[in-house]
């Protein structure tokens, strides 16, 4: 059997966590059980990373929809250092950044996926989304060339104390990556909480990037059908 005919890595784990890691609106909320069984049933993660989302399912289906909402955008809209928009952590705001979208969106073109008006490419539940079409091999690969982005971003959710933090944990582990359990810590106030440190200071020693290594990420397309984005047009 040829490569690309395999089933794709861990595809259903792929996309719940995609879906986590989405804006906390109504239908995300009201699927959170179906959430659950399809990690529970594909059986791609370690029991203790099961725990781990389970106990963030369960966090935002006991929240006031209204504060889970300000929650979601304050840990990740207000600050580079939890964003999900991985050219962030990559480019930051230089003229690299645009191409670099380009080249992604037309990777996605190429294996059949087409973003829907106003779906970024890098935002990382889109690039799940892709990742979960592709073979395993392939998705292994390219979920390992993020991992040095996923640490840095499971690093300040830890640091911040969310339960977010084992959303990357698992995507991690799927990569084949280590990470240490979440650990929730207490409450910090608010302006200690939300403080960046200077933009992309040390960068290579928070997981950024690794040291004296230019740090790009490729996507190396298949023939393999893929199926469209969640809101996507094929």
């Amino acid at each position: 059997m040829a490569l690309f005919n395999k089933p794709p890595l861990a595809t259903k784990s792929l996309r719940v966590l995609g879906r986590l890691l989405g804006y906390p609106g109504t239908e995300l909320l009201g699927n959170l059980s179906a959430l659950s069984v399809a990690l529970h049933d594909e059986h791609a993660l370690s029991p203790q990373r099961l725990a781990e989302l389970d106990t963030l399912m369960a966090a935002l289906a006991s929240a006031e929809p209204l504060d889970t909402e300000a929650a979601y955008v304050e840990l990740f809209d207000r600050g580079r250092a939890t964003s999900l928009h991985l050219f962030e952590h990559v480019h930051g705001d230089s003229r690299d950044r645009g191409p670099a979208m380009i080249d992604l969106a037309q990777t996605y073109e190429k294996a059949g996926m087409y973003l829907a008006e106003g779906e970024i490419p890098d935002y990382l539940p889109v690039v799940l989304e892709f990742t979960s079409t592709q073979p395993a091999h392939e998705a292994r690969e390219f979920l390992g060339e993020m991992a040095h982005i996923f640490n840095a971003i499971f690093a300040a959710l830890q640091q911040r104390g969310s339960a977010y933090a084992s959303v990357l944990g698992a995507l991690l582990e799927l990569a084949g990556e280590k990470a240490q359990p979440v650990q929730i810590a207490a409450e910090e106030p608010i302006d200690a909480v939300w403080q960046e440190p200077i933009v992309f200071d040390g960068c290579s020693s928070k997981g950024q990037a690794r040291p004296d290594q230019p740090q790009p990420i490729h996507i190396v397309p298949r023939a393999a059908r893929a199926r469209p984005s969640q809101g996507a047009q094929t």
